[in-house]
């Protein structure tokens, strides 16, 4: 029994119009928690107390915290989550509604992350956002469940942050023996980290970010996220703030599911057939996001480019 559930996958009839191919949906914007963050953060959470962990620290802009607190809950371990000042008012209600303690510091995730190191004790276990081998392999859950449904795609789409979910599936994809399918990584143009890596051929960090896509918010992507560029076919995009945005409220309209600008970012390339070259079975990874309200996406629209 896992703290994640097996998600829905549908084939999209709005979205296969509109890219005129096929698009299939892996939903884990159903998560109990709202996101993808469940696989690898359940994964690692449930290993640490199999270990002894009495207490779980985590640092996040929103919906990793939410997941460690989740688990926490759910195994009966109490969680700490470090969040920068970014970090919206409903995520740091939907953490105290996990019953997290919620410690507010810095202006981005890195500052939060830094503090959050010294807060770990030694009975105390340090639940990373993105970067663990734990949350890989629990993220390539996701992979293994559409391997399950008989269904190979041609490419696989995601949004990358801090790269968690794009080293899970490649690793997902790699032990299912489809190293032949390739993922197109988004990202939006003020928050592309691995884009600037992959360009340099070696890890940047970004002088800072400037996007609404505050899931996606990290200055420098995992190692590891870099170096499946390397390994497997990685194609990276990049999107506008705009187009994430108007990804959201198309999806919701479409698919009645509210999904954060940072899953828009990968749902905009899919509703642009330009940028999805000759694939016609495609997967889009609905990574999904409990922090952002209707009204707040609504309003970023307002702001935007």
């Amino acid at each position: 029994m896992t703290l994640h559930i097996h998600t829905p996958l549908i084939e999209s009839r709005p979205l296969s119009l509109a890219a005129g191919r096929n698009i299939w949906l892996k939903l884990d914007a159903l998560q109990p928690c709202g996101s993808f963050k469940l696989r690898g953060v359940g994964h690692a959470c449930e290993v640490h107390k199999a270990r002894g962990a009495q207490h779980f620290v985590s640092s996040s802009g929103g919906n990793a915290g939410l997941a460690v607190a989740y688990a926490g809950r759910k195994l009966g371990v109490p969680v700490t989550v470090v969040v920068p000042e970014t970090t919206t008012e409903r995520a740091r209600q939907l953490l105290c509604l996990e019953d997290a303690k919620v410690v507010v510091h810095g202006s981005s995730w890195q500052e939060a992350n830094t503090l959050a190191q010294t807060l770990v004790g030694p009975n105390d276990a340090f639940i990373h956002p993105f970067d663990d081998p734990l949350l890989w392999a629990g993220h390539a859950s996701l992979v293994d469940e559409v391997a399950e449904a008989g269904l190979k795609p041609d490419a696989v789409v995601l949004s990358v942050g801090g790269g968690g979910l794009l080293s899970g599936v490649v690793e997902g994809l790699r032990r299912n023996g489809w190293d032949d399918v390739p993922v197109l990584a988004v990202e939006t143009t003020g928050a592309a980290s691995l884009h600037a890596a992959m360009q340099a051929g070696h890890s940047v960090e970004l002088e800072r970010l400037a996007s609404v896509a505050t899931s996606l918010g990290a200055k420098r992507v995992a190692d590891q996220a870099l170096a499946c560029t390397q390994q497997h076919p990685v194609r990276s995009h990049l999107v506008s703030d705009r187009a994430a945005l108007e990804a959201c409220e198309r999806f919701l309209l479409d698919h009645r599911v509210l999904v954060e600008p940072a899953c828009g970012a990968a749902l905009a390339l899919a509703y642009d057939p330009s940028r999805l070259g000759s694939f016609q079975n495609v997967l889009v990874v609905v990574c999904g996001g409990a922090t952002a309200t209707l009204e707040q996406i609504q309003a970023w629209l307002q702001q935007a480019d």
